[in-house]
């Protein structure tokens, strides 16, 4: 029979398990290979969305910096992305905030290296679209990482999907049985190609630091 003190290690020891298992969760996403889910809007929208408000989601369509903040934002645009087949932008631009909360030089190293697997490297299972001279600075970089290593890469992500995935969103199937509205053009289509396509102008850079 347990004593008190074996009860209260018990607990801690099962508090600390569930912690450590949240944490792991979206490491465990970067690992996870590739391809993707041919699936329709439907599918993938109609149960995670059901206890959104048409009033929250409107709030969405002030700014995509609103979006973003909103948990349930972030969870329906994703849902968005896998429709287009862009989900890693989302995914790479979550796992970019997550990495600059990372105080240990040793996990950073080992993190670094992990997401330059999924999202940088040529032909990586989750490659973002972004320029050669920044995927050579974030692999530069990888021998002794800092915090900021992957930001210029991180802005581009966000730029692509503020400027081309967002509008998109907007008048969405997904979106607009959110708020309520029907509208022309708002049946979806599947693409096979990347939705986010890098075009930044050169030597113009992008407005979108605030988000690093």
């Amino acid at each position: 029979m347990l004593g008190p003190g074996d009860l209260k290690t018990s607990r801690m020891k099962d508090y600390n398990s569930r912690v450590k298992d949240s944490k792991s969760r979206f490491s465990l996403l970067l690992t996870k290979s590739g391809s993707h889910e041919n699936v329709t809007p439907e599918k993938k929208s109609t149960t995670a969305t059901n206890s959104i408000s048409p009033e929250t989601a409107f709030k969405w369509s002030d700014s995509f910096e609103d979006l973003l903040c909103n948990s349930d934002g972030v969870e329906t645009f994703s849902q968005f992305l896998r429709t287009e087949f862009s989900e890693e932008n989302i995914e790479f631009w979550l796992a970019c905030e997550e990495f600059k909360a990372i105080d240990l030089d040793t996990k950073l190293i080992s993190k670094a290296k992990q997401m330059y697997a999924v999202f940088i490297e040529s032909e990586a299972p989750k490659e973002v679209n972004i320029d050669y001279a920044t995927k050579m600075a974030i692999k530069k970089s990888l021998a002794k990482p800092t915090s900021t290593c992957f930001d210029a890469a991180q802005s581009i992500v966000y730029s692509l999907m503020k400027k081309d995935c967002y509008p998109r969103f907007l008048t969405s199937d997904i979106y607009l049985r959110l708020t309520k509205r029907k509208g022309p053009g708002t049946t979806m289509f599947r693409r096979r190609s990347r939705s986010c396509v890098f075009n930044e102008p050169r030597g113009e850079p992008s407005n979108d630091s605030s988000w690093l």
